[in-house]
């Protein structure tokens, strides 16, 4: 469930078009900037655990850039095989010029693994 923002970059390290990826309380984060639009995923395909860093976007949907599993960026939801489970999905908005990130109630209390 989710509860809090947390502080994920600044907002210049993610202009249109652009990508950036760190783990927030332990997750895989990965946001996208779509023609000034932030979309804030998990950073890991859920067919086979790999990175999407990588993935091409068009459309508001990610490709996975090892097996072409397509996601959709607003729900996470896959919209080819061979993935056939959604990846996470956070809340994101961004704060005096910083983007920020919802992570779950449970997760608080984790330290962020990366800066």
């Amino acid at each position: 469930m989710f509860s809090e923002f947390v502080p994920f970059c600044p907002l210049s390290e993610v202009p249109s078009g652009g990508r950036k990826i760190r783990t927030i309380n332990g997750s895989c984060v990965l946001v996208c900037n779509i023609r000034d639009k932030l979309f804030a995923v998990s950073g890991i395909c859920s067919h086979q655990q790999k990175p999407l860093e990588r993935g091409r976007i068009r459309n508001e949907a990610i490709t996975c850039p090892v097996h072409d599993a397509r996601f959709d960026l607003a729900s996470g939801a896959p919209l080819d095989l061979p993935a056939t489970e959604a990846i996470a999905v956070y809340p994101v908005r961004v704060i005096n010029d910083w983007i920020e990130v919802g992570v779950s109630k449970n997760d608080l209390g984790k330290a962020s693994d990366d800066q």
